[in-house]
């Protein structure tokens, strides 16, 4: 009867070791899930938008054409007079002309805000 009693917690003992294990297996995956979602929450609401949205600046800078009403990063409007390379000349007010670099203009003028300045 002791020899029953003692085979029997061994046994219990070896079962409650291959569960631990199990779940120890199992803990890898449970551990990684939580960081691929916090991960992919980052990506759609942070690096995707930002990286479109510096997407289309690089396209609006590569389409200016004299002509175009322009805001500059410093607040500057103007309007592009002559385009070198990486060199824009704008001019800003009668017989004012200042050159800025390509990478110094903010984004376009839309149409509607040009003639609330007027």
């Amino acid at each position: 009867m002791e020899w029953l009693n003692t085979t029997l917690l061994i046994s219990l003992a070896m079962m409650g070791q291959q569960g631990s294990q199990q779940s120890q297996q199992g803990g890898g995956i449970s551990f990684f899930l939580p960081m691929i979602v916090i991960f992919a929450i980052f990506y759609f609401l942070l690096i995707r938008p930002q990286s479109k949205k510096q997407k289309e600046h690089q396209e609006v800078l590569n389409t200016l054409k004299k002509g175009d009403r322009i805001l500059t990063t410093g607040g500057i409007y103007g309007t592009i007079v002559n385009i070198k390379d990486q060199i824009v000349q704008v001019k800003i007010a009668d017989k004012v002309k200042i050159q800025i670099s390509r990478s110094a203009i903010s984004g376009l003028v839309p149409e509607d805000q040009e003639a609330e300045q007027k």
